[in-house]
């Protein structure tokens, strides 16, 4: 038995892989597309979660611009 003859005994098996491997990639990758639902989930709980933190923040920051407009000198000259 040569290397041609063994060849070609594999040579469908090769052929049986790549045409798993190429299904296997096809439907999968319908699948990385993403989950809808999850997605717009997660957009509402972080505007959710921005929105009470600006709350929370928002008089901090009023107070800090404030003292920082009042403690800007204009310049002398």
């Amino acid at each position: 038995m040569g290397r041609t003859t063994t060849r070609l005994r594999h040579e469908p098996v090769r052929a049986v892989a790549r045409v798993h491997a190429w299904m296997v990639r096809r439907v999968d990758g319908a699948q990385d597309r993403g989950d809808v639902p999850g997605w717009v989930m997660v957009t509402l709980m972080t505007a959710g979660i921005v929105t009470i933190l600006w709350a929370l923040a928002q008089p901090l920051l009023s107070d800090l611009f404030d003292q920082a407009v009042r403690d800007v000198k204009a310049p002398k000259g």
